[in-house]
């Protein structure tokens, strides 16, 4: 079963059309990438997936309801580019806040931070963090409320290679424990970490398939190099 099926979706921003007839679906369990160059419109499909974009046409169903639905607000996480924590509290009590809106208590919200490798800095306020550092505390925030689907745009920015597969690895384990993700990036090399493929570039979705799917039908291995070939093909 899909977690999410996006069909025929257009968005306008002003006079300019951002999503061009989208249309893609997101397993339910798995880590899905949604991979193209800095303004080709993964951050605007990522809102129209939460609920929090307005679209000119098409639909966005997650979890078997329209997307944005009261319903889902505690069943879905979304993480923005920009950190959604506040910066005069600490990490711990950041995470404590929005694990009591979700109902949950302080060794819920230690167990997030730990997750994300904050454990040494939870006392810090979240204002004197790095901007990496800031990115894992929304993160934490995030995971608290153990959403059925993750939203993460660009988690990954910033940080350094460890941290960025210690992440990764972090976003198996939670998909081999049921949780759906997707998450977005402008870095090829991340695209072989994930169990299936959305390669967007101006607004138009090149190709909804698996890694391996996409190497078989651009011959080559090289990611990359697969994404270059699709936009020769489109191109032609």
């Amino acid at each position: 079963m899909d977690a999410v099926t996006v069909t025929d979706l257009v968005v306008h921003r002003g006079a300019r059309q951002v999503l061009h007839e989208v249309g893609c679906s997101v397993p339910s369990g798995q880590v899905t990438g949604l991979l193209g160059p800095s303004g080709s419109g993964k951050s605007t499909l990522l809102r129209a997936v939460v609920g929090a974009q307005q679209v000119r046409s098409g639909t966005v169903t997650v979890l078997g309801r329209p997307a944005g639905s009261a319903a889902l607000r505690s069943r879905v996480g979304y993480v923005t580019q920009a950190p959604s924590v506040y910066a005069d509290l600490t990490v711990r009590e950041n995470a404590r806040h929005f694990a009591a809106l979700y109902g949950r208590g302080a060794a819920a919200a230690d167990a997030a931070i730990a997750d994300v490798g904050l454990a040494d800095a939870a006392g810090q306020l979240v204002g004197d963090l790095s901007g990496g550092q800031r990115g894992r505390a929304s993160l934490a925030c995030a995971l608290v409320g153990e959403p059925e689907l993750l939203v993460l745009d660009e988690p990954t920015v910033g940080l350094d290679p460890v941290l960025r597969v210690e992440l990764w690895s972090r976003f198996h384990a939670l998909a081999a424990a049921g949780t759906t993700l997707i998450v977005s990036s402008h870095v090829m090399d991340e695209a072989g970490r994930c169990d299936r493929l959305l390669l967007l570039r101006d607004g138009r979705l090149l190709s909804d398939s698996t890694p391996a799917e996409l190497r078989a039908r651009t011959g080559t291995d090289d990611l990359e190099q697969a994404f270059l070939s699709l936009v020769q093909e489109v191109a032609a």
